[in-house]
């Protein structure tokens, strides 16, 4: 009927969307009140507060080089092989003199994450231009760079001089006006520059554009190719930027650190709402996806949660956000 308005019918699509933007954060929550109240009152205190926020540090780093990646719709498995690799190079740098001094740490420090970047480099020359699908390249590369930290550690740990790396992932920093570890203000300072890369840059818009459609991304002059490789070489470097903050934790070179690491860097991507069909995903998401990692494993050290149950769970929290980003493809 003329002059009549028909209601308005709510926008389904946007409330999923909305939904889907909330749930990593909600999803934070949920599990920070569940162990609130299994945990032991110290899960709460402002110490272990800290401790949560630094032991995200490493997961975190490299979940936002992985956003990269994942958000043009590929996939790197080598990371957790880089930081191992980067962690042996910063030891063996700084193992040339016996006082290193403050300028031989920054040597060590640009050169994991320059080897970082060659990594990813080799990962995205062998699926952007040799066409080998990344699940399967970088899976070999894994094993390739986890063997070069290998050699180069001779097989054992690299014990380093004391530098300002080792300060890197203090919970109690010094000064202490810096209140939390300074690798901590690292990673918020990264995050806000990945964040804005991808919202705001060119560089950021053909990466979404390669993950939503190649082919057209192809046809609208995006040089494929050449931003595959950029993406992968930034996503390695923020792997070897991960790697001297290993190191820092552990204050020597470990050829085996970070095993299985890349699953938990994966996830933490889906979960903050990345799609492993690309073209989807967010800085703060993937911040918030780390965080709820290391809360879900400080949390079940702290309430006496079994190892082998801790690998269940977060098995089974991996195998959730893989069902739930094919949930989002088919809605």
């Amino acid at each position: 009927m003329v002059g009549i308005t028909p209601p308005l019918r709510p926008n389904r699509r946007v409330n999923r969307e909305t939904i889907r933007l909330l749930a990593p954060y909600l999803c934070l929550i949920a599990v920070f009140l569940l162990f609130s109240f299994i945990a032991p009152p110290a899960f709460h205190s402002g110490y272990n507060l800290k401790t949560l926020l630094t032991q995200s540090v490493i997961v975190g780093i490299g979940a936002l080089g992985m956003t990269f990646v994942i958000v043009s719709g590929g996939i790197d498995l080598s990371v957790g092989s880089i930081i191992a690799l980067s962690t042996v190079l910063i030891a063996q740098i700084l193992r040339l003199h016996p006082e290193p001094g403050r300028m031989l740490p920054w040597i060590a420090l640009c050169a994991a994450i320059g080897i970082g970047g060659l990594c990813g480099l080799l990962n995205g020359f062998l699926s952007a231009r040799w066409r080998i699908m990344p699940f399967i390249a970088t899976l070999g590369t894994m094993q390739i760079f986890r063997g070069v930290a290998k050699w180069l550690a001779q097989e054992q740990t690299v014990t380093a001089p004391t530098t300002w790396i080792n300060s890197l992932m203090e919970i109690d920093p010094t000064p202490s006006w810096l209140l939390l570890a300074p690798g901590v203000w690292i990673l918020i300072i990264l995050g806000l520059l990945v964040g804005g890369i991808l919202r705001f840059t060119i560089f950021g818009r053909y990466a979404y554009a390669l993950g939503s459609n190649e082919t057209a991304a192809r046809y609208c002059g995006i040089p494929v190719i050449r931003q595959r490789l950029l993406l992968y070489a930034v996503g390695g470097a923020f792997a070897g930027m991960a790697g001297a903050m290993q190191f820092a934790n552990l204050t020597l070179g470990d050829p085996t650190a970070a095993e299985g690491m890349e699953l938990d860097i994966v996830a933490a991507v889906v979960i903050g709402g990345g799609s492993l069909r690309g073209g989807e995903g967010r800085a703060a998401g993937s911040l918030v996806g780390a965080l709820l990692m290391t809360v879900l494993r400080n949390g079940c050290n702290m309430a006496g949660v079994p190892n082998y149950m801790q690998n269940i769970i977060v098995g089974t929290i991996i195998i959730g956000a893989m069902g739930l980003d094919w949930l989002r493809a088919r809605t």
